[in-house]
């Protein structure tokens, strides 16, 4: 199964380039290709909604390879969204993740 996410943002056009750039990072990091897929944006209330779906390798290289450590959360999912959130984050990302399936 694809770890399913949800991003939101107030500035879409400028936002999706440094997710963009920092999912770019993390597939190099991974040493994976087609690693992620991002939905189409919505918008609602002022806010820019769109979906990121991790494949499934990446997700498991991930989990594997230790870069979640140190990553909040009981679960694996929850852990993998806050890794994602806090990589997003220090790559120049200002996104809100919330996760929608995994």
């Amino acid at each position: 199964m694809n770890p399913l996410f949800q991003l939101s943002t107030r500035k879409y056009d400028e936002e999706i380039q440094a997710v963009k750039s920092a999912l770019t990072r993390l597939e190099i990091d991974c040493k994976v290709k087609n690693g992620y897929q991002l939905g189409p944006p919505f918008t609602r209330a002022g806010w820019t909604f769109f979906d990121l779906q991790i494949s499934s390798e990446m997700a498991d290289i991930i989990e594997k390879s230790g870069m979640m450590d140190g990553a909040l959360g009981y679960r694996i999912a929850e852990q993998l969204k806050n890794f994602i959130g806090h990589y997003l984050d220090t790559h120049g990302s200002n996104v809100r993740i919330t996760k929608i399936d995994y």
